[in-house]
C-alpha cells in the first residue's frame, strides 16, 4: 500500500478576523467563567478559625518529634531524573521517526543532543548528585546531616 505523499510547502497565511475574533471570546467566556465560580466559592464558602484549624495537623492525632526525616530521602530527585529522561525520549523518538527525512545534519544535531545529555549526567555523577542512601549520609559534613 502507497503512502501518501507529504506536502512540501506549507500555507502561511494569517488567521482571518473571524477566527482571532472566535478565539478572543472563547478566552474571554473562559476567562469569566473560571472568575465566577472562584468569586462563587469564595463568598459562599464558610469563614471559621479554631485553635485546631490553625495546628500543622487536623487528622486527629498531635504532632510530636520534628517532622524532618533522620536518613535523607531524596525521592524528588528521582522524580527530576525521570521527567528529564522522559523528555529527552519524546525528542529522541521524534528524532528517529523522521531520521530519513533529516539527513546527515540531524544526525549531527541528536548527536550533539545526546552527548551534551551524556556530559550532564556524568556532571551529576561527579558531583555525587546521583549518590543517597547511608553512604551518602556519612559522606556529610555532621552539620549538613542534621538538617536532613
Amino acid at each position: 500500500m502507497p503512502i501518501a505523499p507529504v506536502p512540501q510547502s506549507i500555507d502561511a497565511t494569517p488567521p482571518s478576523f473571524e477566527g482571532l475574533l472566535t478565539l478572543g471570546l472563547y478566552v474571554a467566556i473562559a476567562t469569566f467563567l473560571i472568575g465566577l465560580l472562584l468569586f462563587i466559592s469564595w463568598a459562599l464558602g464558610q469563614r471559621t478559625r479554631s485553635q485546631v484549624k490553625q495546628e500543622p495537623y487536623e487528622s486527629g492525632i498531635f504532632p510530636t518529634g520534628q517532622a524532618r526525616l533522620k536518613a535523607p530521602a531524596p525521592f524528588y530527585l528521582v522524580a527530576i531524573f525521570f521527567l528529564i529522561f522522559d523528555l529527552e525520549v519524546v525528542f529522541i523518538a521524534s528524532w528517529a521517526v523522521a531520521y530519513d527525512r533529516l539527513g546527515w545534519a540531524g544526525f549531527g544535531q541528536i548527536t550533539f543532543f545526546i552527548l551534551i545529555l551524556f556530559l550532564g549526567l556524568v556532571y551529576l555523577w561527579k558531583v555525587g548528585g546521583l549518590d543517597w542512601g547511608p553512604s551518602a549520609q556519612k559522606r556529610l559534613p555532621r552539620a549538613e546531616q542534621e538538617s536532613l
